[in-house]
């Protein structure tokens, strides 16, 4: 069995084929194969904590052969697919490095990639855009926002002080709020060691393309982030688009125009590109056709045979009154389940269960997604969160959000860890010192040889 991608969906469909194929992976009847670049997975929800200080790093990850010890876990890319021969091919080798290609053959297929950042050709996005969707880009976030806050303390140019103090996050989805929240109350709490600069000298701009923020949430809870965000002055351009970041001179659609170092892109994801690199039918929008019980629907609309997939990847149809649906152009799939880490997880342990029933000659159930508890943080003591009842908001929400997510970790140790971390940021003060050099580790020694 081969598992395509382990991130939140392939993780999940693993640990659940551990417990329910347990005999079988004891007897080697079953094998189970997981293959992703990362050797951990990262859990997406906290990483706005991540990027404010509030969580380390290393808590918001769990090593995969720790949580997946009955499966073997290759560290590699999957790079194509012919499920018809039940081929795949991946490449071993670190990014930048040669090519290392290996061919894995398999007899069943969960496809479990995730999706990729949604990037546009905006002029300038490529040299100074930030991203906001690992580990590795929420601790560069933090360490790139302190150091500008350390520029603009110690520069006596008026217009680098300003950009530098200009902070625009493009995307108003969950990653796009939470990470503006998050970051503007860890620079409100940083600026205060300042002794020339102040909360008011902070500009912040969250720059969103539809009419409203928060598009998976119910307008109410959304109207009420947005009249938070603009208490806090956080700048909201609703129905507005980045046209150009050339020369890091922000160029918005409503006729703005100002300098900035700093730009986030938060605007959507993408399907994993390799998908069209298979012999496997997708939707307009790049994800595999998939049925309601998670089988890859072929060409003729029947379930093509050993083949599953789950998670972002996945044109999975949504039923269920309030559940989160994206729209795509296929007119024989009018509501799709929207690519978020709640629908991955229930999607993959339904996978995982079907699986185990098609092995064992019973019959399959279909998704039902049911109503979805969505929430997130506003920086501290702050947040929003919808519930059965209804909503919450403010500091009753903050600590839902936390209680929810601190339960949904997929380990007892993070758990822990991530805990201890938020007990302490309780008794001391935030840390607000940038780490930036960590980033560059061998400049300091390749500077020692220019001098000789």
């Amino acid at each position: 069995m081969l598992i395509a991608g382990g991130g939140c969906a392939g993780t999940s469909a693993a640990l659940r084929l551990q417990q329910l194929l347990r005999p079988q992976l004891d007897d080697r009847r079953v094998e189970i194969t997981v293959v992703e670049p990362q050797p951990y997975l990262t859990y997406h929800p906290l990483l706005a904590e991540v990027a404010a200080g509030s969580i380390d790093p290393r808590h918001v990850v769990v090593p995969l052969r720790r949580l997946l010890p009955h499966c073997r876990v290759l560290t590699a890319r999957v790079t194509r697919i012919e499920h018809a021969a039940r081929r795949a091919w991946i490449d071993t080798a670190a990014r930048g490095e040669h090519s290392a290609p290996a061919e894995l053959a398999y007899d069943l297929l969960v496809l479990a990639p995730g999706a990729v950042s949604r990037t546009a050709p905006v002029p300038g996005l490529a040299e100074h855009g930030l991203g906001f969707a690992t580990v590795g880009e929420a601790v560069s976030l933090r360490n790139h926002v302190l150091e500008q806050l350390d520029l603009a303390s110690s520069t006596r140019e008026p217009a680098l002080r300003q950009a530098a103090l200009t902070f625009v996050f493009v995307g108003a989805g969950y990653a796009g709020v939470g990470a503006t929240a998050e970051l503007e109350d860890m620079a409100r709490h940083a600026v205060k060691g300042y002794h020339n600069l102040a909360v008011e000298d902070l500009r912040w701009v969250l720059v969103e393309a539809t009419d409203r923020i928060l598009p998976e949430e119910s307008p109410e809870l959304a109207a009420h982030t947005l009249a938070e965000l603009r208490d806090r002055s956080v700048d909201v351009r609703l129905g507005t688009t980045l046209d150009s970041a050339a020369d890091r001179v922000m160029t918005l659609s409503d006729g703005s125009r100002f300098a900035a170092r700093t730009l986030v892109w938060t605007a959507g994801v993408r399907p994993a590109p390799f998908l069209r690199e298979t012999d496997l039918p997708l939707d307009a929008v790049g994800r595999v056709r998939c049925l309601p019980t998670l089988q890859i629907a072929g060409s003729d609309g029947a379930p093509l045979p050993d083949a599953w997939a789950a998670g972002d990847c996945a044109a999975v149809p949504a039923s269920a009154v309030g559940t989160p649906v994206a729209r795509t152009a296929d007119p024989a799939v009018v509501e799709l389940c929207a690519p978020n880490a709640q629908h991955a997880t229930a999607q993959a342990e339904l996978l995982a269960a079907n699986i185990a029933a098609a092995l064992a000659g019973r019959p399959q159930q279909p998704y039902r997604p049911a109503r979805q508890d969505c929430s997130t943080s506003l920086g501290l003591r702050r947040g929003v969160a919808r519930t059965k009842r209804g909503h919450l908001t403010g500091r009753r929400a903050w600590w839902l959000h936390r209680a929810r997510h601190l339960q949904r970790l997929p380990s007892l140790d993070r758990r822990v860890r991530v805990l201890t971390d938020w007990l302490l940021g309780g008794l001391f003060n935030r840390e607000v010192v940038s780490l930036g050099s960590i980033e560059h580790p061998r400049a300091e020694f390749e500077a020692g040889f220019r001098e000789h």
